[in-house]
């Protein structure tokens, strides 16, 4: 069994927040390092924050109301496809994204290629 403390500062606060996370591995001893198992916790974590996390909250997937048939599966793929493009054409803040390409649709269009107005 693995465990993992992470320390942070809040900073509008000051108060120190402490949080231990525990995890298995199938991994020998001598193979799971510090290193190896710091770099697999901060993998996890990179694709929870640039992906899941975007997709819950900016994108509302949790708040859908759409639960039957392939619906749900093709609403999946179509925000992982806008998440894709955006992040090809250079967005790191999703967010700030949308709300710019919702105030001109046009411009959306013109990300898939060849659409111009």
């Amino acid at each position: 069994m693995l465990r993992h403390t992470c320390r942070r500062v809040i900073v509008s606060t000051g108060l120190v927040e402490s949080e231990t996370t525990y995890g298995i591995t199938s991994l020998t001893r001598d193979l799971a390092g510090p290193k190896l198992v710091e770099r697999f916790w901060r993998g996890h974590w990179t694709i929870e924050n640039r992906l899941h996390y975007v997709r819950d909250e900016t994108l509302c997937e949790d708040g859908c109301q759409v639960h039957t048939g392939t619906a749900p599966q093709v609403l999946a793929t179509l925000r992982n496809g806008i998440l894709s493009l955006l992040r090809y054409h250079g967005w790191s803040n999703i967010a700030e994204a949308n709300r710019r390409y919702a105030a001109g649709p046009q411009k959306a269009l013109q990300l898939l290629g060849g659409f111009t107005t």
